[in-house]
C-alpha cells in the first residue's frame, strides 16, 4: 500500500489546532443562526451534539492533509485500515482488557477530595451525568465517533507522523499517548488515557493498521460506558465490589502474559500474524 510519508512537528500540531479553532468558530456561527433566523437552541440537541463532534475531528484532519501532508508529500492524506486475523485478535483484545485493569487502579489513587480536586472532581462527575443522560448520543459519539477519528489524529497522524521524522518507536508512542491524555481534559481521564494509549500506539506501530487500534478502542469505551450505565462508576473495582489492589494483580497478569506473545510472535511474514492484504 502506498501510504504517504509525512512528518509531525510544531507546524502539524499547528494544522491541527487550527483545524479546531475553524471547527469552533462555523459550529457557532451555525447554532447563532439557527438561534436567530429559526428561534431554535440546538446546542443541547443529541444530533447537533454528535454533528460537532464529528464535525471537529473532520476539520482537524482536513486541515492536517492541506496545510502538511499535501506540502510535505504531493499526496492525500491516507490509512490502512487493513484486517488481521483471529489469533492477532485473540491477543490485542486481552492485552487491552489487562491494561483497562491496571488503567482503573492507577486512576483510583488520584484524589477526589481536598484542594483544587474536590471542587475539579465535582464539576466532572456532574459533567459525566450530564453526558450520560441520553444513551443514543453517548454511543454514537463515545463509542463510534470518538474512537475512529482520535484514533486517525493521535496514532495514525501523530504518532506515525513523529516516527516518520525520526523518532524512537517507543517514544513516539509514548509522547502520543501523552497528549492523547491530556486532551481529555482532567487527571483521572489522563492516567487511564495514557496508558490505554500506550496499547493501542503498540499495536498500530505493529500491525501498521489503524483498523486494529479503533476496534481496541471502540471495545474500551464500550466498556466504560456499560460501567457507567449499570453501576455509576467507570471503576471495575466499585463495579464488582472488589479490591483496587485486586484488579491491579489481575490487570498485571492478564496484560504481561498477552503483551509478551503479541511482541515476540508477531512479525512481518508471520503466517499465523499476519495482516491480511499488508506486507511490511
Amino acid at each position: 500500500m502506498n501510504l504517504p510519508k509525512y512528518t509531525f512537528n510544531w507546524k502539524g500540531a499547528v494544522a491541527l489546532f487550527a483545524g479546531g479553532i475553524f471547527a469552533t468558530l462555523v459550529l457557532s456561527v451555525v447554532a447563532v443562526g439557527f438561534q436567530i433566523i429559526l428561534k431554535k437552541d440546538i446546542q443541547n440537541s443529541g444530533f447537533f451534539s454528535i454533528f460537532s463532534l464529528a464535525f471537529m475531528w473532520i476539520a482537524v484532519v482536513a486541515a492536517f492533509d492541506y496545510f502538511v501532508c499535501r506540502p510535505e508529500t504531493g499526496k492525500k492524506l491516507k490509512f490502512n485500515f487493513s484486517s488481521a486475523n483471529f489469533y492477532t485478535y485473540f491477543l490485542i483484545f486481552p492485552m487491552m482488557f489487562g491494561m483497562m485493569l491496571i488503567g482503573d487502579f492507577a486512576v483510583s489513587q488520584i484524589p477526589t477530595t481536598g484542594f483544587f480536586f474536590e471542587e475539579y472532581y465535582k464539576f466532572f462527575s456532574g459533567l459525566m451525568k450530564e453526558l450520560t443522560k441520553n444513551t443514543f448520543v453517548m454511543i454514537a459519539s463515545v463509542v463510534i465517533v470518538a474512537p475512529i477519528f482520535e484514533e486517525i489524529v493521535f496514532r495514525g497522524i501523530i504518532q506515525k507522523g513523529l516516527i516518520n521524522g525520526g523518532m524512537k518507536p517507543q517514544s513516539a508512542i509514548w509522547i502520543s499517548s501523552l497528549i492523547f491524555g491530556l486532551v481529555h481534559g482532567n487527571p483521572w481521564q489522563f492516567a487511564g488515557a495514557v496508558l490505554l494509549g500506550f496499547v493501542l500506539g503498540t499495536v498500530y506501530h505493529k500491525t501498521k493498521s489503524l483498523l486494529l487500534p479503533i476496534l481496541l478502542h471502540f471495545f474500551n469505551n464500550l466498556i466504560s460506558l456499560m460501567l457507567l450505565e449499570f453501576s455509576s462508576s467507570e471503576s471495575f473495582a466499585q463495579a464488582f465490589h472488589i479490591s483496587e489492589w485486586l484488579t491491579l494483580i489481575i490487570g498485571i497478569a492478564i496484560f504481561s502474559v498477552f503483551y509478551y506473545f503479541f511482541i515476540t510472535k508477531y512479525k512481518s511474514g508471520n503466517k499465523t500474524l499476519n495482516i491480511a492484504g499488508q506486507t511490511h
